[in-house]
């Protein structure tokens, strides 16, 4: 079998490098509008498969894959746009934890509730990163004041839209984190149920900041989700509500995830995120 450079082997079993097979396959050319993300996707599978690689591998880069697809486009519609909001690639929190970005004293609020939860309950306050974060347009200005327009699928590309984030460690304010987004390829129902969870999760977080900033009629946080496509069971299944706001008679109920959005291509993603993002 011939070598090629996003392949490799471990133990005997052919790996693929998710970075450098979108990039190699596809000649570092953008998702064209015409083009859709899933026969992107069916297209790197159809090239990568008779090289030994699984199908549940595959299947597993296609989540990476999608995303970055994604966040060119969030990525562009900020550059494109200079009163939108930009909405980053967040890794997972065993690299990063989402509340870093905040400033060093909300940052410690949240160290201090898990803390809290933990010696007062003995639970662990756990939770996942969500795939992105969107950030007010005035902490982007601050931290990156020339934001580029990305013209090629390169891996210096996506190190960019991989790691961005790390510039906005401490820097964002309680009101410059918008909200998050949850990336899916696919909607299984297991996924469907992660969602609502880490939506709601996000957004009592933000209420327990507030009060304890005592931050009288804060702007609120979104939490979207996107997929490839979706469905009305879909629709039903994240149309649920976010516990923390039925705790007291005193809140108005609010939805755990606030919208959900199919994009599978650029025209579809560039239509989502000028909706979410520009004011």
């Amino acid at each position: 079998m011939q070598n090629v450079p996003y392949i490799r082997m471990n133990g005997g079993r052919a790996e693929v490098i998710k970075r450098d097979a979108i990039t190699h396959i596809r000649g570092q050319a953008l998702p064209a509008d015409h083009e859709t993300y899933t026969g992107i996707l069916e297209s790197l599978d159809n090239t990568i498969r008779p090289r030994g690689v699984g199908q549940g591998a595959l299947s597993n880069a296609h989540g990476d894959w999608y995303e970055w697809m994604l966040a060119l486009e969030a990525w562009n519609t900020a550059a494109n746009n200079p009163d939108a909001d930009l909405a980053l690639l967040l890794p997972n929190k065993r690299r990063f934890d989402l509340s870093r970005l905040y400033s060093p004293r909300i940052c410690g609020i949240i160290t201090d509730l898990r803390n809290k939860v933990l010696q007062t309950g003995n639970i662990s306050f756990v939770s996942s990163n969500p795939d992105f974060v969107i950030l007010g347009r005035s902490v982007v200005d601050r931290v990156i004041p020339h934001l580029n327009p990305i013209n090629m699928l390169s891996n210096d590309a996506i190190d960019t839209l991989d790691n961005s984030y790390l510039e906005f460690a401490d820097q964002c304010s309680f009101e410059e984190i918008k909200g998050y987004i949850s990336v899916k390829s696919s909607l299984r129902p297991d996924r469907r149920l992660q969602i609502p969870h880490e939506g709601s999760l996000m957004k009592a977080v933000y209420v327990h900041i507030q009060t304890r900033e005592w931050i009288i009629n804060p702007n609120g946080i979104k939490y979207y989700a996107i997929s490839t496509a979706i469905n009305d069971s879909d629709i039903e299944a994240l149309n649920t509500v976010a516990t923390h706001s039925i705790t007291t008679v005193s809140s108005v109920p609010q939805a755990a995830v606030d919208q959900l959005f199919a994009a599978n291509s650029p025209v579809e993603a560039r239509a989502v995120f000028e909706q979410i993002l520009l004011p």
